[in-house]
C-alpha cells in the first residue's frame, strides 16, 4: 500500500499537472483562443440570460445544470486548499491558479460540447452523456471507443466509492468538532437525505442544487467580502506580493530558484485544476441533461463554472487569506487547511468559525449528492437502469461506513482511481478536437444572435 501511495503521489505531481497543463494550453492555441476571443458573449449567454427560457430538448435547465455540476466542482477543497497550496507554493501560487483556470476552459469547453453533442436518451426518456458516451459514438474505431468508455465507466464508478467515503467522514468530523454530534448518527441523517435526493433523479437533484448552491455560496462570499473590504489597504500590497512572488518565489520553497518557482507553479496549478475539475470529464455529464439547442451554448455555462469555482470562490479564499494576514503566523505552515476558518474567526468571532463549519457541511453534501449520481450514471453505462440503482445503494451505504472512519485503506486508492479516469478522457478530448472545432464554426456561424 505504500508503495501505491508514493506512487499516486508522484502521478499527482508533475505527471498529471503537465498533461492537464499542455492539453488545456493545445486546445486553447487549436480553438484559437475561444474563452477569450468570446469572454464577453460567453457570459451574455450564461449570467447574461440566466432568467431565460431555454430552446432545445433537454431533461434540466441550464442553469440546474451549472449548479449540478458545481455541486461537484465546490467543496471543502475551495476553503482548505487554497491556503495549503498557499503555504505550499507561495502566495505566487495565486497567480498560476487564475492562469490555468483560464486556460482550463478551453478543455473544460472542449470536453462539455462533446458531452453534449454525443448525448443519448436513456430507457427513462432522460437525456444522458459525457465521456463515455463521446468515447462510444465518437470514435472511428468503435472497438477502441468502448475499451475506452468501459475503463472510464468502470473507474469512476469505483472511484466514487471511496470518495464518498472521504466526504462522509468530512462531515461527521466537522459535525462533531464543531456541534459534538456522534459521527455515527451524522452519517446516517447525511446518508439519508442523501438518499432522498438522488433517488428522485437528475430532476430532483437539479431542483435541489439549483436551491442548495446559491445559498451555500452566496453565504461564504458574503462574509469573505466583508473581511476583504475591512483590510482593504492591503490590497495593492497583496496583489503586487502575488505577481512578484509568481515570478520570484521565496528560496524555502524548493531551495534553488528554479526549484521554488517550480513548486510555485506546480501548487498554483494543481489547486486550479483540481477545484474546477477540468479534463476530468464528470461536468459533462451533468451538462449533457441541459435542455439547449446547440452543444456550444451549453458548453458556455460549463465556461462559467470555472469563473465561479476557481475565479471568484477560490481567488476570495486566497484574498481573505493573505489580506487578513493569517498565512504570517508562526503554525500558519502546520495548520495550513484551518487558515480560512482562523480569519473568519478573527474577523466574525465564533460567528465566523461557526461559518465555516456550515459552509463546509453544505459543500461536502452537494458534492456527495452530485458525485453520487454521476457513478450511478455510469453504472448504468455498463449494466442498464437496475445498476445504476445498486451503485445508489452501494453509495448511500459508504457514506455511513466512512462517516465512522471505516475502510480507510481505500482511501489511498482515490487519486490511483482518479487517474484513471482522468487519462483515457484527456486522450479522448485531443483526438475529437477536430469535432468541437467544426461545432464551434457552425455555431458561430449558423446559431449565434438566434437567441441574442
Amino acid at each position: 500500500m505504500d508503495a501505491i501511495v508514493a506512487f499516486t503521489d508522484w502521478l499527482w505531481g508533475f505527471p498529471i499537472v503537465g498533461l492537464l497543463l499542455i492539453s488545456s494550453l493545445f486546445l486553447t492555441i487549436y480553438l484559437k483562443g475561444v474563452q477569450f476571443r468570446h469572454f464577453g458573449y460567453i457570459m451574455k449567454q450564461t449570467f447574461g440570460s440566466i432568467n431565460k427560457t431555454p430552446r432545445g430538448e433537454g431533461t434540466i435547465t441550464p442553469r440546474q445544470a451549472l449548479t449540478s455540476a458545481l455541486s461537484s466542482t465546490v467543496g471543502a477543497a475551495n476553503i482548505v486548499g487554497v491556503p495549503t497550496a498557499i503555504m505550499m507554493g507561495g502566495p505566487g501560487a495565486v497567480f498560476w491558479m487564475i492562469i490555468i483556470a483560464f486556460l482550463g476552459m478551453a478543455l473544460k469547453y472542449s470536453e462539455n460540447v462533446l458531452g453534449i453533442q454525443y448525448r443519448e436518451k436513456n430507457p427513462k426518456g432522460e437525456f444522458v452523456g459525457g465521456p463515455t458516451y463521446y468515447m462510444k459514438n465518437g470514435f472511428k474505431n468503435k472497438k477502441l471507443g468502448m475499451i475506452f468508455a468501459s475503463i472510464f465507466a468502470f473507474a469512476l464508478a469505483l472511484e466514487i466509492i471511496p470518495s464518498v467515503m472521504v466526504q462522509g467522514h468530512s462531515v461527521a468530523s466537522t459535525v462533531h468538532d464543531t456541534f459534538q454530534v456522534n459521527e455515527l448518527i451524522t452519517g446516517l441523517v447525511i446518508a439519508t437525505l442523501a438518499a432522498l435526493v438522488v433517488f428522485g433523479g437528475v430532476k430532483r437533484i437539479a431542483t435541489f442544487t439549483e436551491f442548495l448552491v446559491p445559498i451555500m455560496v452566496g453565504l461564504y462570499l458574503l462574509l469573505g467580502f466583508i473581511i476583504i473590504a475591512l483590510n482593504i489597504q492591503h490590497f495593492p500590497s497583496v496583489v503586487g506580493l502575488i505577481i512578484e512572488k509568481a515570478f520570484n518565489p521565496d528560496a524555502a520553497l524548493g531551495g534553488s530558484f528554479g526549484a521554488a518557482l517550480a513548486t510555485t507553479i506546480r501548487w498554483g496549478f494543481a489547486r486550479g485544476i483540481y477545484s474546477n475539475e477540468a479534463g476530468l470529464g464528470t461536468s459533462p455529464i451533468a451538462h449533457a441533461a441541459a435542455k439547449t439547442d446547440h452543444p456550444v451554448r451549453q458548453a458556455f455555462w460549463a465556461v462559467s463554472e470555472i469563473i465561479v469555482d476557481t475565479l471568484v470562490i477560490c481567488t476570495t479564499t486566497a484574498f481573505v487569506v493573505l489580506m487578513s494576514g493569517v498565512y504570517t503566523a508562526n503554525d500558519a505552515k502546520d495548520k495550513a487547511a484551518a487558515l480560512t476558518a482562523r480569519a473568519y474567526e478573527d474577523a466574525f468571532g465564533s460567528i465566523g468559525s461557526a461559518t465555516i463549519s456550515i459552509s463546509m457541511i453544505f459543500f461536502v453534501f452537494s458534492t456527495i449528492i452530485v458525485i453520487m449520481y454521476y457513478g450511478s450514471r455510469m453504472a448504468e453505462f455498463l449494466f442498464g437502469l437496475w445498476a445504476g440503482t445498486l451503485m445508489k445503494v452501494i453509495y448511500t451505504a459508504s457514506i455511513i461506513i466512512g462517516s465512522i472512519g471505516v475502510g480507510t485503506q481505500l482511501w489511498n486508492l482515490l487519486d490511483l482511481a482518479l487517474a484513471i479516469v482522468l487519462i483515457p478522457n484527456i486522450i479522448a478530448v485531443v483526438i475529437l478536437a477536430p469535432q468541437v472545432k467544426k461545432l464551434t464554426h457552425d455555431f458561430f456561424t449558423n446559431y449565434k444572435g438566434k437567441r441574442d
